[in-house]
């Protein structure tokens, strides 16, 4: 009977353990589910990390290539790695393991084939599944553990949408049973559609403008979910439980200056009430402040300096940082204060591009040559502590760095990197 106890307890302490380490893993695995991670505020939660690199930069873990055309970011979860590709006039969703093997490879609909076509949406990872949009503006659910297509839906054609020059950009966003797409046009400009299903719940009113190359952000204010968008002219708040257009803001008509006003990428900001919008090609950002009620938004600060091209902002302790536009091969690193608008600081270094934060730190990914840098999130100054340069993958360097399980995730092209930066 003593015998028989023991193993009873060694099997639950086996079992304990087992699940513990699973827990763990999916844990570390599923720290960044998502365009711009869980919360969609360009933000890692990753402790622990290096606070200066090795000359050289930090240890190449792994590198996988194959992953078709694409400026697309990577998702995380339940120890895969998730991220998108364009393979002639289709475009493919890759898992791959932790270890930088492939897991499998699924078309998920039409790219887009007109101007700079490569892949750009980052998987949504929500219960085992996956949502991807394609350049076309077909969404898609699959199964995340095998890539098995669940349902498709053409929401771009259904609804009629309308575009500018590059198709579509956006990374699902998901609420409640709904994943959400921005068609645009004369029919429609926010659809909801069943995860489960691909069932469309309901659409929004259509503000007869293109849809952007935005990725909304979902805010809670007052009782109200709202979708935050932004369109070619307009930055939207939608409920997002009906659909309903609770405000527009005309970004276009209160402050474009010059063509291209309309070419909208960057994923808005918010924290405390206050909504930021930037956008590329010398147009302003607005810092707008919503309503208690989330019914109306009003304009709070107007900046000319950071005119974030497509590399995306990020908010840390009070301020914004990110890099601005001085035309299509070069641009400026600055910093915000968030509360006023203030420049704290606007500094060159090689070209503009993509950023990240994490553990205290900004990962800037410049665009030009493909260097990295490690750089103190402060408002004093734009402060690099150490730098490598990209060696793998060939054209633009526009995909977001992502920080996950103490790595570095770095796309570039068909290839994907992971870095060790976990302080050991």
């Amino acid at each position: 009977m003593a015998a028989q106890k023991k193993l009873f307890a060694g099997r639950i302490l086996v079992a304990f353990f087992t699940g513990w380490l699973c827990f763990c893993g999916s844990a570390v695995a599923g720290e960044w589910p998502q365009w711009l991670g869980p919360n969609r505020d360009n933000k890692s939660q990753e402790t622990g990390l290096l606070k200066k690199w090795p000359e050289g930069g930090p240890k190449l873990l792994w590198s996988v290539d194959g992953l078709g055309d694409g400026w697309a970011s990577v998702s995380i979860a339940d120890g895969l790695i998730y991220t998108t590709g364009k393979n002639s006039k289709t475009e493919s969703v890759y898992a791959i393991e932790l270890t930088g093997k492939k897991k499998w490879q699924t078309e998920s609909g039409p790219a887009w084939t007109g101007a700079y076509p490569s892949a750009r949406c980052a998987p949504t990872f929500d219960e085992g599944r996956l949502y991807v949009t394609t350049g076309s503006g077909t969404v898609t659910c699959l199964d995340a553990k095998t890539g098995q297509v669940k349902w498709t839906v053409d929401a771009f054609g259904k609804f009629k949408g309308s575009h500018g020059r590059w198709g579509t950009a956006e990374s699902p966003l998901i609420y409640d049973n709904m994943v959400f797409y921005m068609p645009g046009g004369n029919n429609t400009t926010v659809v909801a559609i069943d995860k489960m299903t691909g069932r469309i719940i309901w659409a929004s009113a259509a503000l007869d403008d293109n849809r952007a190359y935005v990725s909304p952000i979902l805010v809670e204010r007052g009782d109200r979910k709202i979708i935050v968008g932004v369109t070619a002219n307009y930055i939207i708040g939608v409920d997002a439980r009906d659909g309903t257009i609770l405000w527009k803001y005309d970004y276009v008509k209160k402050h474009g200056k010059k063509r291209g006003a309309d070419i909208n990428t960057t994923t808005p900001l918010y924290h405390d009430g206050n909504i930021y919008v930037t956008s590329g090609y010398d147009h302003v950002g607005v810092m707008l402040k919503l309503s208690e009620d989330g019914k109306d938004v009003s304009l709070k600060w107007v900046d000319e300096t950071l005119d974030c091209h497509h590399g995306g902002v990020v908010f840390v302790d009070g301020y914004i940082y990110g890099a601005s536009w001085k035309g299509n091969g070069d641009g400026n690193w600055v910093c915000l204060d968030w509360d006023t608008g203030k420049v704290m600081y606007d500094t060159h270094w090689i070209n503009k591009g993509a950023i990240s934060y994490a553990d205290g730190m900004l990962y800037c990914y410049e665009e030009k040559k493909g260097n990295v840098a490690l750089v103190r999130a402060t408002p004093e100054k734009f402060d690099i502590v150490s730098s490598f340069a990209v060696t793998k993958g060939t054209g633009e360097h526009w995909a977001l760095p992502v920080i996950s399980g103490g790595r570095l995730y770095i796309r570039h092209g068909e290839v994907l990197m992971a870095y060790d930066i976990k302080a050991h």
